[in-house]
């Protein structure tokens, strides 16, 4: 797979540390390897610069030109629906969720631990269901099914036990001479 999400103008990012955390912004111009020119007219971002290492690049990139204004960028923001077409990820909805169990309070969390203890019971009892129909069928551990061939025998087949076990004699070691 090829990587395509490069640091460069018009690219759409998320802010991932400080003030502005979880904030959709664009680059606006590149100022060196670390450090690039953000403008966030739509989140409430101010025109700053901001470690690249802070961001989080999505797969969105809005065509402007090379440093324009924030009136500029606003407009090709709005035009591209970035808003809309961000909630649309996966990752937008992932975030709905983290944000929704960190805000839970403690009867949230005793419900919830109900909830997932009540649904783990149903599908273990389906889970054994279907088990035991498997292993009657022949299909889990290799049984025959009638109308074919029986398994081959085993090349060297294990001893049978006898019941009686065999006494191993204790000799006596001779003490050691005195001096």
């Amino acid at each position: 797979m090829v990587f395509t999400r490069f640091v460069e103008t018009g690219r759409v990012a998320k802010c991932a540390v400080g003030k502005y955390k979880g904030r959709l912004v664009a680059i606006v111009n590149i100022i060196d390897q670390n450090r690039v020119l953000i403008d966030g007219p739509l989140s409430g971002v101010p025109r700053q610069q901001y470690p690249v290492n802070h961001l989080h690049l999505t797969k969105f990139r809005v065509k402007f030109p090379y440093t324009a204004k924030t009136k500029v960028v606003r407009k090709a923001l709005e035009a591209f629906n970035v808003k809309e077409k961000f909630a649309e990820t996966r990752w937008q909805e992932r975030a709905k969720a983290k944000s929704k169990r960190c805000n839970l309070s403690d009867f949230d969390r005793f419900k919830l631990r109900l909830a997932r203890a009540e649904r783990n019971r149903i599908v273990s009892a389906e889970y054994k269901k279907l088990k035991k129909t498997v292993v009657n069928n022949g299909m889990l551990f290799g049984k025959p099914v009638k109308g074919t061939k029986p398994l081959p025998k085993r090349r060297n087949p294990i001893p049978k036990k006898d019941g009686k076990k065999k006494r191993v004699r204790k000799t006596k070691k001779p003490a050691p001479a005195k001096k």
